[in-house]
Protein backbone atom coordinates (compact mmCIF):
# COMPACT_ATOMS: atom_id res chain seq x y z
CA UNK A 1 0.00 0.00 0.00
CA UNK A 2 1.44 3.16 -0.78
CA UNK A 3 0.52 6.83 0.37
CA UNK A 4 -0.62 9.60 -2.21
CA UNK A 5 -3.09 11.36 -3.35
CA UNK A 6 -3.33 10.08 -6.74
CA UNK A 7 -6.91 8.89 -6.66
CA UNK A 8 -9.80 9.83 -9.03
CA UNK A 9 -13.49 10.44 -8.72
CA UNK A 10 -16.73 10.87 -10.77
CA UNK A 11 -20.58 9.69 -10.84
CA UNK A 12 -22.99 9.59 -13.72
CA UNK A 13 -26.34 11.51 -13.04
CA UNK A 14 -28.53 9.47 -15.01
CA UNK A 15 -31.94 10.57 -14.39
CA UNK A 16 -33.80 14.13 -14.41
CA UNK A 17 -33.83 13.75 -10.03
CA UNK A 18 -31.32 15.38 -7.38
CA UNK A 19 -28.21 13.76 -8.71
CA UNK A 20 -24.32 14.11 -7.63
CA UNK A 21 -21.50 14.90 -9.51
CA UNK A 22 -18.52 13.47 -9.08
CA UNK A 23 -14.72 13.52 -8.16
CA UNK A 24 -11.72 13.83 -10.99
CA UNK A 25 -7.90 14.58 -11.09
CA UNK A 26 -6.10 15.99 -14.03
CA UNK A 27 -3.02 13.68 -13.93
CA UNK A 28 -4.15 11.29 -16.60
CA UNK A 29 -5.64 8.24 -16.59
CA UNK A 30 -4.41 5.14 -14.72
CA UNK A 31 -2.13 2.87 -16.36
CA UNK A 32 -3.23 3.71 -19.73
CA UNK A 33 -0.66 6.14 -21.29
CA UNK A 34 -3.13 8.07 -22.39
CA UNK A 35 -5.64 5.27 -23.64
CA UNK A 36 -6.71 3.19 -21.04
CA UNK A 37 -5.38 0.23 -19.05
CA UNK A 38 -3.05 -0.64 -22.42
CA UNK A 39 -5.64 -0.31 -24.98
CA UNK A 40 -4.19 2.26 -27.13
CA UNK A 41 -4.60 4.94 -29.60
CA UNK A 42 -7.28 3.47 -32.08
CA UNK A 43 -8.05 5.01 -34.71
CA UNK A 44 -11.56 4.10 -35.62
CA UNK A 45 -14.40 5.45 -33.51
CA UNK A 46 -17.02 3.25 -34.60
CA UNK A 47 -19.85 3.10 -31.67
CA UNK A 48 -18.32 -0.71 -31.82
CA UNK A 49 -15.18 -0.54 -31.41
CA UNK A 50 -15.51 2.30 -28.95
CA UNK A 51 -18.19 -0.58 -26.56
CA UNK A 52 -14.99 -3.04 -26.94
CA UNK A 53 -12.45 -0.12 -25.56
CA UNK A 54 -15.11 0.32 -22.49
CA UNK A 55 -15.59 -3.29 -21.95
CA UNK A 56 -11.84 -4.32 -22.02
CA UNK A 57 -11.67 -1.41 -19.72
CA UNK A 58 -13.85 -2.36 -17.31
CA UNK A 59 -13.48 -5.95 -17.06
CA UNK A 60 -10.01 -5.17 -16.30
CA UNK A 61 -10.20 -2.29 -13.61
CA UNK A 62 -14.16 -2.24 -12.67
CA UNK A 63 -14.56 -2.57 -8.35
CA UNK A 64 -16.65 -5.62 -8.88
CA UNK A 65 -16.00 -7.76 -11.69
CA UNK A 66 -18.93 -9.58 -10.50
CA UNK A 67 -21.57 -7.24 -10.94
CA UNK A 68 -20.62 -6.65 -14.77
CA UNK A 69 -23.06 -7.70 -17.19
CA UNK A 70 -20.80 -9.39 -20.02
CA UNK A 71 -23.54 -11.08 -21.92
CA UNK A 72 -24.91 -7.63 -23.23
CA UNK A 73 -25.44 -7.54 -26.79
CA UNK A 74 -23.69 -4.31 -27.27
CA UNK A 75 -26.08 -4.50 -30.96
CA UNK A 76 -29.03 -3.74 -29.22
CA UNK A 77 -27.41 -0.03 -28.02
CA UNK A 78 -27.56 3.40 -30.13
CA UNK A 79 -24.92 4.58 -27.58
CA UNK A 80 -21.83 3.88 -25.78
CA UNK A 81 -23.70 5.58 -22.48
CA UNK A 82 -26.52 3.29 -22.67
CA UNK A 83 -24.29 0.22 -23.60
CA UNK A 84 -22.36 1.39 -20.41
CA UNK A 85 -25.59 1.76 -18.07
CA UNK A 86 -26.34 -1.79 -19.34
CA UNK A 87 -23.23 -3.80 -18.67
CA UNK A 88 -23.11 -1.93 -14.97
CA UNK A 89 -26.74 -2.49 -13.91
CA UNK A 90 -25.84 -5.03 -12.07
CA UNK A 91 -24.12 -3.12 -9.15
CA UNK A 92 -26.98 -0.57 -8.91
CA UNK A 93 -28.52 -3.26 -6.51
CA UNK A 94 -25.53 -2.06 -4.07
CA UNK A 95 -25.07 1.34 -5.45
CA UNK A 96 -29.28 2.57 -4.71
CA UNK A 97 -30.26 0.94 -1.09
CA UNK A 98 -32.91 3.25 -0.88
CA UNK A 99 -34.41 3.19 -4.02
CA UNK A 100 -34.25 6.12 -5.37
CA UNK A 101 -33.74 7.11 -8.87
CA UNK A 102 -30.84 4.80 -10.31
CA UNK A 103 -27.29 5.10 -9.56
CA UNK A 104 -24.92 4.38 -12.02
CA UNK A 105 -21.59 5.70 -11.48
CA UNK A 106 -19.61 4.82 -15.04
CA UNK A 107 -19.88 7.30 -17.78
CA UNK A 108 -18.51 8.43 -20.62
CA UNK A 109 -17.05 12.26 -20.85
CA UNK A 110 -15.41 14.44 -23.36
CA UNK A 111 -11.64 14.77 -22.77
CA UNK A 112 -11.64 18.18 -23.93
CA UNK A 113 -14.20 19.46 -21.65
CA UNK A 114 -13.51 17.53 -18.88
CA UNK A 115 -9.94 19.11 -18.55
CA UNK A 116 -10.85 22.80 -19.86
CA UNK A 117 -13.18 22.56 -16.80
CA UNK A 118 -10.71 21.38 -14.05
CA UNK A 119 -7.78 23.56 -15.45
CA UNK A 120 -10.21 27.09 -15.28
CA UNK A 121 -13.60 26.14 -14.27
CA UNK A 122 -14.66 26.83 -18.24
CA UNK A 123 -17.96 25.60 -19.57
CA UNK A 124 -21.16 26.83 -21.58
CA UNK A 125 -24.31 27.96 -20.47
CA UNK A 126 -26.45 30.18 -18.75
CA UNK A 127 -24.76 30.54 -15.64
CA UNK A 128 -27.51 29.07 -13.23
CA UNK A 129 -28.10 26.17 -11.28
CA UNK A 130 -31.99 24.87 -11.24
CA UNK A 131 -34.61 23.12 -9.45
CA UNK A 132 -38.01 21.97 -10.18
CA UNK A 133 -40.70 21.32 -8.00
CA UNK A 134 -42.42 18.06 -8.46
CA UNK A 135 -45.64 18.81 -6.98
CA UNK A 136 -46.45 22.30 -7.98
CA UNK A 137 -44.95 22.00 -11.73
CA UNK A 138 -42.42 25.02 -10.93
CA UNK A 139 -38.92 25.63 -11.20
CA UNK A 140 -36.55 27.90 -9.62
CA UNK A 141 -33.03 29.64 -9.84
CA UNK A 142 -31.06 27.74 -6.34
CA UNK A 143 -27.92 29.42 -7.15
CA UNK A 144 -26.81 31.92 -9.96
CA UNK A 145 -22.92 31.92 -11.10
CA UNK A 146 -22.07 35.98 -10.97
CA UNK A 147 -19.96 35.65 -13.67
CA UNK A 148 -22.39 33.71 -15.47
CA UNK A 149 -24.82 35.59 -18.63
CA UNK A 150 -27.92 35.49 -16.73
CA UNK A 151 -26.83 36.92 -13.16
CA UNK A 152 -26.45 39.84 -15.18
CA UNK A 153 -29.99 40.09 -16.32
CA UNK A 154 -31.57 39.39 -12.65
CA UNK A 155 -31.15 35.58 -12.26
CA UNK A 156 -30.32 34.96 -9.02
CA UNK A 157 -31.17 32.36 -5.86
CA UNK A 158 -35.03 32.15 -5.41
CA UNK A 159 -35.46 33.67 -9.03
CA UNK A 160 -38.86 31.32 -10.48
CA UNK A 161 -38.75 30.94 -14.15
CA UNK A 162 -42.54 31.39 -15.74
CA UNK A 163 -41.81 30.54 -19.20
CA UNK A 164 -38.72 29.73 -21.29
CA UNK A 165 -39.46 30.59 -25.06
CA UNK A 166 -43.19 31.92 -25.13
CA UNK A 167 -44.03 28.23 -23.50
CA UNK A 168 -45.25 28.41 -19.74
CA UNK A 169 -42.78 26.23 -17.39
CA UNK A 170 -46.11 24.80 -15.63
CA UNK A 171 -47.14 23.27 -19.58
CA UNK A 172 -44.16 22.22 -20.15
CA UNK A 173 -43.85 20.19 -16.87
CA UNK A 174 -47.37 18.99 -17.04
CA UNK A 175 -46.74 17.57 -20.56
CA UNK A 176 -43.22 16.22 -20.38
CA UNK A 177 -41.81 16.65 -17.13
CA UNK A 178 -38.42 18.20 -16.07
CA UNK A 179 -37.19 16.43 -19.30
CA UNK A 180 -39.30 19.30 -21.34
CA UNK A 181 -37.95 22.02 -19.59
CA UNK A 182 -34.32 20.66 -20.26
CA UNK A 183 -35.44 20.63 -23.90
CA UNK A 184 -37.00 24.07 -23.61
CA UNK A 185 -33.33 25.62 -22.51
CA UNK A 186 -31.72 24.31 -25.38
CA UNK A 187 -28.20 22.78 -26.02
CA UNK A 188 -25.08 23.83 -24.07
CA UNK A 189 -23.41 25.63 -26.82
CA UNK A 190 -21.85 29.32 -26.82
CA UNK A 191 -24.43 31.46 -28.64
CA UNK A 192 -27.78 29.63 -28.04
CA UNK A 193 -30.53 32.62 -26.94
CA UNK A 194 -33.16 32.01 -24.68
CA UNK A 195 -36.32 34.90 -23.84
CA UNK A 196 -37.39 33.93 -20.46
CA UNK A 197 -40.29 35.44 -17.64
CA UNK A 198 -39.22 35.58 -14.82
CA UNK A 199 -40.06 36.19 -10.85
CA UNK A 200 -37.91 37.58 -8.12
CA UNK A 201 -38.18 36.36 -4.37
CA UNK A 202 -40.10 39.98 -4.16
CA UNK A 203 -42.35 39.25 -6.33
CA UNK A 204 -40.99 41.30 -9.32
CA UNK A 205 -41.87 39.95 -12.80
CA UNK A 206 -39.41 40.75 -15.90
CA UNK A 207 -38.95 39.60 -19.33
CA UNK A 208 -35.23 38.33 -19.91
CA UNK A 209 -32.95 36.97 -23.24
CA UNK A 210 -30.31 35.26 -22.15
CA UNK A 211 -27.79 33.74 -24.57
CA UNK A 212 -25.67 30.87 -23.14
CA UNK A 213 -21.59 32.07 -23.16
CA UNK A 214 -18.23 30.38 -22.04
CA UNK A 215 -17.46 31.61 -18.34
CA UNK A 216 -15.72 30.19 -15.24
CA UNK A 217 -17.24 28.87 -12.51
CA UNK A 218 -16.01 30.47 -9.09
CA UNK A 219 -15.55 27.82 -6.26
CA UNK A 220 -16.49 30.33 -3.48
CA UNK A 221 -18.62 33.08 -4.36
CA UNK A 222 -17.11 36.44 -3.82
CA UNK A 223 -20.85 37.73 -2.53
CA UNK A 224 -21.21 34.55 0.24
CA UNK A 225 -18.78 32.27 -0.52
CA UNK A 226 -16.86 33.21 2.87
CA UNK A 227 -18.54 34.90 5.98
CA UNK A 228 -17.89 34.82 9.41
CA UNK A 229 -21.42 34.55 11.63
CA UNK A 230 -22.35 34.53 15.33
CA UNK A 231 -23.96 31.69 16.75
CA UNK A 232 -26.20 33.81 18.86
CA UNK A 233 -23.93 32.36 22.19
CA UNK A 234 -21.29 34.84 21.88
CA UNK A 235 -19.20 32.57 19.35
CA UNK A 236 -17.69 33.51 15.98
CA UNK A 237 -18.51 31.20 13.32
CA UNK A 238 -16.52 30.56 10.00
CA UNK A 239 -18.94 30.11 7.16
CA UNK A 240 -17.90 28.15 3.82
CA UNK A 241 -19.85 27.65 0.69
CA UNK A 242 -17.86 25.17 -1.62
CA UNK A 243 -19.73 24.88 -5.02
CA UNK A 244 -17.34 22.28 -6.49
CA UNK A 245 -14.37 20.63 -5.96
CA UNK A 246 -13.71 20.34 -9.61
CA UNK A 247 -11.70 23.84 -10.39
CA UNK A 248 -7.93 23.91 -9.33
CA UNK A 249 -8.64 27.34 -8.36
CA UNK A 250 -10.50 26.22 -5.17
CA UNK A 251 -7.46 24.93 -3.31
CA UNK A 252 -5.81 28.28 -2.93
CA UNK A 253 -9.65 29.67 -2.50
CA UNK A 254 -10.02 27.71 0.28
CA UNK A 255 -6.66 28.51 1.57
CA UNK A 256 -7.49 32.28 1.64
CA UNK A 257 -10.48 31.19 3.64
CA UNK A 258 -9.14 29.54 6.28
CA UNK A 259 -6.08 31.96 6.81
CA UNK A 260 -9.12 34.47 7.27
CA UNK A 261 -10.25 31.94 10.12
CA UNK A 262 -7.16 31.62 11.62
CA UNK A 263 -6.47 35.35 11.78
CA UNK A 264 -9.70 35.95 13.67
CA UNK A 265 -9.35 32.94 15.84
CA UNK A 266 -11.91 31.21 14.72
CA UNK A 267 -12.25 27.06 14.96
CA UNK A 268 -16.32 26.32 14.25
CA UNK A 269 -16.77 25.86 10.79
CA UNK A 270 -19.80 25.43 8.71
CA UNK A 271 -19.49 23.69 5.44
CA UNK A 272 -21.71 24.36 2.99
CA UNK A 273 -21.89 21.60 0.18
CA UNK A 274 -25.89 21.19 -0.36
CA UNK A 275 -24.87 21.32 -4.28
CA UNK A 276 -21.48 20.03 -4.33
CA UNK A 277 -21.53 17.15 -6.38
CA UNK A 278 -17.63 17.07 -6.48
CA UNK A 279 -14.51 17.55 -8.17
CA UNK A 280 -10.63 17.01 -7.58
CA UNK A 281 -9.40 14.60 -4.66
CA UNK A 282 -6.22 17.13 -4.04
CA UNK A 283 -8.37 19.64 -3.20
CA UNK A 284 -10.72 17.26 -0.98
CA UNK A 285 -7.47 16.54 0.68
CA UNK A 286 -6.12 19.98 1.02
CA UNK A 287 -9.93 21.00 2.90
CA UNK A 288 -8.66 18.15 5.31
CA UNK A 289 -5.85 19.42 5.74
CA UNK A 290 -7.13 23.13 6.50
CA UNK A 291 -8.87 21.41 9.13
CA UNK A 292 -6.28 18.97 10.59
CA UNK A 293 -4.38 20.67 12.95
CA UNK A 294 -2.92 18.58 15.38
CA UNK A 295 -3.05 15.88 13.20
CA UNK A 296 -0.70 15.67 10.76
CA UNK A 297 0.68 11.91 10.10
CA UNK A 298 -2.83 10.32 10.90
CA UNK A 299 -4.83 8.54 8.59
CA UNK A 300 -7.49 11.35 6.31
CA UNK A 301 -8.42 7.78 3.80
CA UNK A 302 -7.69 4.94 2.58
CA UNK A 303 -8.24 4.24 -0.91
CA UNK A 304 -9.19 0.15 -1.76
CA UNK A 305 -8.58 -1.12 -5.48
CA UNK A 306 -10.39 -4.94 -6.28
CA UNK A 307 -7.75 -7.42 -5.11
CA UNK A 308 -6.13 -7.87 -8.65
CA UNK A 309 -4.94 -4.15 -8.55
CA UNK A 310 -4.43 -3.66 -5.04
CA UNK A 311 -0.57 -2.20 -6.01
CA UNK A 312 -2.86 0.81 -6.49
CA UNK A 313 -4.28 0.90 -2.68
CA UNK A 314 -3.11 3.89 -0.90
CA UNK A 315 -3.11 5.73 2.37
CA UNK A 316 -3.95 9.31 2.64
CA UNK A 317 -2.57 11.17 5.56
CA UNK A 318 -3.22 14.76 7.22
CA UNK A 319 -0.57 16.66 6.10
CA UNK A 320 0.47 20.40 7.68
CA UNK A 321 -0.27 23.84 6.20
CA UNK A 322 0.12 27.34 7.59
CA UNK A 323 -3.82 28.11 7.46
CA UNK A 324 -5.31 25.32 9.24
CA UNK A 325 -7.14 25.37 11.90
CA UNK A 326 -8.25 22.50 14.86
CA UNK A 327 -12.17 22.98 14.82
CA UNK A 328 -14.03 22.31 17.65
CA UNK A 329 -17.24 21.66 16.01
CA UNK A 330 -18.09 20.74 12.35
CA UNK A 331 -21.36 21.32 10.84
CA UNK A 332 -21.91 20.26 7.18
CA UNK A 333 -24.89 21.19 4.91
CA UNK A 334 -25.69 18.43 2.46
CA UNK A 335 -28.78 17.59 0.67
CA UNK A 336 -29.52 15.04 -2.00
CA UNK A 337 -26.58 16.67 -4.73
CA UNK A 338 -24.01 16.58 -2.31
CA UNK A 339 -21.75 14.13 -3.63
CA UNK A 340 -18.66 11.95 -3.72
CA UNK A 341 -15.62 14.02 -2.73
CA UNK A 342 -18.19 16.53 -0.21
CA UNK A 343 -19.25 13.29 1.30
CA UNK A 344 -15.41 11.63 1.53
CA UNK A 345 -14.23 14.86 3.41
CA UNK A 346 -17.23 14.62 5.74
CA UNK A 347 -16.79 10.94 6.59
CA UNK A 348 -13.05 11.74 7.00
CA UNK A 349 -13.58 13.84 9.92
CA UNK A 350 -16.05 11.56 11.75
CA UNK A 351 -13.04 9.72 13.76
CA UNK A 352 -11.74 12.95 14.94
CA UNK A 353 -14.66 15.12 16.10
CA UNK A 354 -17.23 12.22 17.02
CA UNK A 355 -20.28 14.51 18.42
CA UNK A 356 -18.70 17.60 17.30
CA UNK A 357 -19.58 16.69 13.92
CA UNK A 358 -23.43 16.98 12.18
CA UNK A 359 -24.65 16.51 9.09
CA UNK A 360 -27.66 19.33 8.32
CA UNK A 361 -30.39 19.83 5.72
CA UNK A 362 -31.17 15.91 4.56
CA UNK A 363 -29.30 13.28 3.49
CA UNK A 364 -26.45 13.08 1.06
CA UNK A 365 -26.62 11.09 -2.36
CA UNK A 366 -24.50 8.08 -1.27
CA UNK A 367 -21.05 7.16 -2.97
CA UNK A 368 -18.71 5.91 -1.00
CA UNK A 369 -16.34 4.43 -4.71
CA UNK A 370 -14.66 6.11 -7.06
CA UNK A 371 -13.35 6.24 -10.75
CA UNK A 372 -10.36 6.57 -12.58
CA UNK A 373 -10.31 7.84 -15.85
CA UNK A 374 -9.10 6.06 -19.47
CA UNK A 375 -8.74 7.71 -21.93
CA UNK A 376 -9.31 6.99 -25.71
CA UNK A 377 -8.11 10.63 -27.23
CA UNK A 378 -8.38 9.61 -30.90
CA UNK A 379 -12.18 9.74 -30.12
CA UNK A 380 -12.02 11.92 -27.50
CA UNK A 381 -13.18 9.57 -24.89
CA UNK A 382 -12.88 9.72 -21.09
CA UNK A 383 -14.23 6.86 -19.58
CA UNK A 384 -14.87 7.43 -15.89
CA UNK A 385 -15.31 3.85 -14.65
CA UNK A 386 -15.75 2.44 -10.93
CA UNK A 387 -12.50 1.37 -9.65
CA UNK A 388 -12.01 1.78 -6.01
CA UNK A 389 -13.67 2.89 -2.70
CA UNK A 390 -12.93 5.02 0.33
CA UNK A 391 -13.47 4.45 3.79
CA UNK A 392 -12.08 6.70 6.60
CA UNK A 393 -9.60 5.86 9.97
CA UNK A 394 -11.97 4.01 11.41
CA UNK A 395 -12.47 1.68 7.95
CA UNK A 396 -16.20 3.33 7.64
CA UNK A 397 -17.55 3.82 4.16
CA UNK A 398 -21.06 1.68 3.32
CA UNK A 399 -22.56 4.97 3.30
CA UNK A 400 -24.65 4.04 -0.13
CA UNK A 401 -27.42 5.24 1.27
CA UNK A 402 -26.19 8.34 2.51
CA UNK A 403 -24.13 10.07 5.15
CA UNK A 404 -26.77 9.91 7.66
CA UNK A 405 -26.75 6.55 8.36
CA UNK A 406 -22.59 7.13 10.11
CA UNK A 407 -23.14 10.37 11.02
CA UNK A 408 -22.95 11.26 14.98
CA UNK A 409 -25.51 13.59 14.70
CA UNK A 410 -28.03 15.15 11.80
CA UNK A 411 -29.95 17.99 11.98
CA UNK A 412 -33.14 18.00 9.42
CA UNK A 413 -33.61 21.44 7.49
CA UNK A 414 -34.88 23.26 4.37
CA UNK A 415 -33.03 24.55 1.46
CA UNK A 416 -34.84 27.90 1.83
CA UNK A 417 -34.51 29.75 -1.71
CA UNK A 418 -35.83 32.95 -0.30
CA UNK A 419 -32.98 33.53 1.81
CA UNK A 420 -29.64 34.18 -0.02
CA UNK A 421 -26.30 30.95 0.76
CA UNK A 422 -24.88 32.26 3.74
CA UNK A 423 -27.49 34.11 5.26
CA UNK A 424 -27.90 33.50 8.65
CA UNK A 425 -31.44 33.36 8.62
CA UNK A 426 -31.69 30.84 5.39
CA UNK A 427 -32.98 27.65 7.05
CA UNK A 428 -29.85 25.10 6.51
CA UNK A 429 -27.75 27.79 7.94
CA UNK A 430 -30.12 28.80 11.00
CA UNK A 431 -29.94 24.97 11.87
CA UNK A 432 -26.28 24.92 11.13
CA UNK A 433 -25.35 28.00 13.65
CA UNK A 434 -27.94 25.77 16.44
CA UNK A 435 -25.53 23.00 16.40
CA UNK A 436 -22.37 25.13 16.50
CA UNK A 437 -23.73 26.66 19.52
CA UNK A 438 -25.10 22.97 21.48
CA UNK A 439 -28.93 23.94 20.59
CA UNK A 440 -31.29 20.92 19.56
CA UNK A 441 -32.20 20.10 16.41
CA UNK A 442 -34.68 17.28 14.77
CA UNK A 443 -32.18 14.35 13.35
CA UNK A 444 -32.61 13.76 9.64
CA UNK A 445 -35.04 10.45 9.09
CA UNK A 446 -34.25 7.77 7.36
CA UNK A 447 -36.63 8.92 4.23
CA UNK A 448 -35.36 12.59 4.68
CA UNK A 449 -33.45 12.38 1.08
CA UNK A 450 -34.25 14.92 -2.02
CA UNK A 451 -36.68 13.24 -4.54
CA UNK A 452 -38.52 11.49 -1.60
CA UNK A 453 -39.57 13.78 1.45
CA UNK A 454 -38.42 17.51 1.49
CA UNK A 455 -38.09 19.38 4.83
CA UNK A 456 -39.60 22.44 2.76
CA UNK A 457 -43.19 22.40 1.70
CA UNK A 458 -43.31 20.73 -1.76
CA UNK A 459 -40.83 18.41 -2.99
CA UNK A 460 -37.59 20.33 -4.84
CA UNK A 461 -35.14 18.41 -6.98
CA UNK A 462 -31.32 19.58 -9.24
CA UNK A 463 -32.90 19.42 -12.58
CA UNK A 464 -30.39 17.17 -14.47
CA UNK A 465 -30.62 16.22 -18.37
CA UNK A 466 -29.90 12.70 -19.34
CA UNK A 467 -26.89 12.92 -20.40
CA UNK A 468 -25.09 15.55 -18.77
CA UNK A 469 -21.86 17.05 -19.82
CA UNK A 470 -18.26 17.36 -18.00
CA UNK A 471 -19.67 20.01 -15.64
CA UNK A 472 -22.74 18.76 -14.92
CA UNK A 473 -21.79 15.90 -13.88
CA UNK A 474 -19.55 17.86 -11.29
CA UNK A 475 -22.58 20.55 -10.53
CA UNK A 476 -25.78 18.87 -10.45
CA UNK A 477 -28.38 21.19 -11.84
CA UNK A 478 -25.93 23.99 -13.53
CA UNK A 479 -27.08 25.27 -17.01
Amino acid sequence: MKLGRTALFGLLAVSLAACGGGDSNNSGPIGGGGDGGGIGNVATCSLSARQDWALSVLQEWYLYPDLLNTSVNKADYTTLQGYLNAVTAPGQALFNPDGLPSKTFTYITSIEEENELINSGSNAGFGIRLTYDTLNNRVFVVEAFENGPSFLVGFDRGTEILQIGGQSVSALMASGGPGAVVDALGPGDPGVTRSFVIRSVSGVQQNASVTKEEFSLDPISDRYGVRVLSDGAGGQVGYINLRTFIVQDAGPQLIDAFQQFRTQGISNIILDMRYNGGGLVSVADLLGDLMGEGLEGQVFSETNYRPSKSANDSIELFQEQAQQIAPMRLAIIGRGGTASASELVSNSMIPYLGDNIALVGTDTYGKPVGQNAFDRSACDDRLRAVTFKTVNANGQGDYFGGLASVMPNTCIAGDDISNQLGDPNEQSVSVALDFIAGRTCTPISAAAKDGRVQAEAGRRELLQPLFPSAAQHENPGLF
